[in-house]
């Protein structure tokens, strides 16, 4: 597909509609520059988010032709892709493809990341490093990656088979709705949850990842990072399932002990005080979770109702 192609003339307005690419970007010296300028080849307009580098980042996006947005200190890489959103929008893109920073995304992957939303089939469109055999992905992140797959999926009711890459397009319905409230690497996981709270359409194309260096971050710190940001994830769109759920099980735990302790009554004629104690706590903690969660999902339906902006498909 030649870079003709790939543009969407979008008539109406008297202009064409620019597609856009966002790189959020910490301390990547090293490789943001050739990024941006492979980049270049398949898009518009290339947004780069500095995240508050202590290096040459934002200088070398900015003269390999990249729009730069600064921020002043390390806020993390979902408030960095709010920041880039932000920006975005002001642009009314035909679509946005968005990509991490230090090489590990082939460039010339854009094309078919994007063509599914440029041909209006989707709205997400999320690159996968495991819909073929041989993505480039090291044996030690794979097992965290199907775990992190399953969480996301049970939480949001959305499956993807690589809910953590970072190489994704998406279309202007979509781009209306990324306003993410996770700071940092949970970013990825909490676009299912949208997806799936603003029926989004979601495809998945195949990518190869280049690990051309070793983590910045422990892989073990990494992922426990993402796992507390997808269980402050489900608390904030899900909390029937986050509060409800293990509340109806310590209630019925709760009752089950109660159930005990009328046995070992009827046995011995001696109540069971201690046993008597664990059922009621279990029943009290379990009772006030699943009402909380009853009421925090009622609630929460309610605020989108009177907040969430109508935005036409």
């Amino acid at each position: 597909m030649s870079k003709t192609e790939e543009k969407q003339q979008v008539k109406g307005d008297g202009r064409s509609r620019p597609i856009v690419a966002v790189i959020p970007a910490y301390n990547e010296e090293r490789y943001i520059g050739s990024v941006v300028l492979k980049t270049r080849k398949h898009v518009d307009t290339v947004i780069v988010v500095d995240d508050g580098s202590t290096d040459l980042t934002a200088e070398i996006a900015e003269a390999a032709g990249a729009v730069v947005v600064r921020h002043e200190g390390k806020e993390g890489k979902g408030t960095a892709l709010s920041t880039g959103f932000r920006r975005i929008r002001e642009l009314d893109p035909a679509a946005v493809v968005m990509l991490d920073g230090d090489g590990q995304h082939l460039t010339e992957e854009v094309p078919q990341l994007l063509a599914p939303v440029l041909r209006g089939e989707a709205d997400l469109v999320i690159g996968s490093r495991y819909l073929q055999k041989g993505g480039g992905v090291p044996r030690h992140r794979i097992w965290g990656h199907r775990a992190f797959n399953l969480l996301t999926r049970v939480a949001s009711g959305v499956g993807a088979s690589d809910s953590q890459s970072g190489f994704r397009a998406f279309s202007p319905r979509a781009i209306e709705y990324m306003r993410f409230s996770s700071e940092g690497f949970s970013v990825e996981s909490e676009m299912q949850f949208l997806a799936k709270e603003h029926n989004l359409r979601l495809a998945e194309v195949i990518i190869t990842a280049n690990y051309v260096e070793k983590s910045k971050r422990p892989v073990v710190k990494h992922g426990l990072l993402v796992l507390d940001g997808v269980l402050h994830l489900i608390g904030q769109y899900r909390p029937l399932l986050f509060f409800g759920v293990p509340g109806l099980v310590v209630l019925l735990a709760g009752i089950g002990w109660g159930g005990w302790v009328v046995l070992i009554y009827q046995r011995s004629q001696t109540l069971a005080i201690g046993y008597a104690l664990i059922s009621i706590l279990l029943t009290i903690v379990g009772s006030l979770s699943l009402f909380a969660g009853i009421i925090l999902h009622s609630v929460r339906g309610l605020l989108l109702e009177l907040i969430n902006p109508k935005v036409s498909p």
